[in-house]
């Protein structure tokens, strides 16, 4: 989950409850001020059939980054694998909510001012290459235990049609691939602001697992690669805590 701002950490409250429901398949219902609200289930990758590979030898191929590359890595990357520069598109993420589909609270939520530039986080230098790409969550570790989430996204695009826009989401602990989930957008219209739904749909965890994740804050972690006609344009990062309230 990568919401592509620098903010403080949040805890996971009693939030308050929508009225959509939380139906998981792929579809548009209409949002409260207008507009169509699309739903998108991960599809099902073929990440055994990608042959393994490191992120030396990904960074070696320079701007050749497909999405079977990101497929086949075994860790989460230590740095960026493209720049900000590299989003010609000019998609720009404005919003972002995590919520639970069985109940509708609502876990996170952040939202970019209106005519803002990028949000920074006072300690960062100018040139800081996570500015903008990199989000620390803090969660209480009934998260763990949740089994379908969703992730609203709300994001503009600049003066060029995006087709075949793609997301592929990693989370790791440690070291060991957790989930891969992996979204296509579809087709965005020049000079448009969209938004969609991303369910997410966890797998369940053994006791243990979830203890160590919630003692050791921080060591989950996700790399988010965003791709337009397989070519990768954006790549955002995130770590993860589960020990908010303790």
């Amino acid at each position: 989950m990568n919401g592509s701002r620098n903010k403080p950490s949040h805890t996971v409250g009693r939030g308050q409850k929508e009225t959509e429901s939380g139906r998981d398949s792929n579809h548009r219902d209409r949002k409260s001020g207008g507009g169509m609200l699309k739903k998108l289930k991960s599809r099902r990758s073929q990440t055994e059939k990608c042959p393994a590979v490191t992120e030396e030898e990904l960074r070696a191929l320079g701007r050749d980054i497909s999405p079977d590359h990101v497929l086949g890595l075994c860790a989460v990357t230590e740095d960026y694998l493209c720049g900000p520069e590299d989003n010609i598109y000019n998609i720009d993420f404005t919003r972002f909510k995590i919520r639970d589909l069985e109940t509708g609270t609502v876990l996170f939520e952040i939202a970019k001012p209106p005519n803002s530039g990028p949000v920074e986080n006072e300690e960062e230098s100018a040139d800081d290459t996570s500015a903008g790409r990199f989000v620390r969550y803090q969660f209480t570790p009934a998260f763990l235990k949740l089994r379908t989430v969703g992730a609203t996204v709300e994001f503009t695009v600049g003066d060029r049609p995006i087709n075949s826009f793609r997301m592929i989401e990693r989370h790791y602990f440690q070291g060991r691939l957790l989930k891969n989930f992996d979204f296509d957008f579809g087709f965005c219209i020049p000079n448009s602001h969209n938004t969609c739904e991303h369910i997410y749909e966890f797998p369940q965890l053994p006791d243990d697992l979830i203890r160590q994740m919630v003692e050791h804050p921080y060591e989950t972690r996700s790399d988010s690669f965003y791709f337009v006609d397989n070519k990768l344009i954006m790549h955002n990062k995130a770590d993860y805590a589960y020990n908010g309230g303790l």
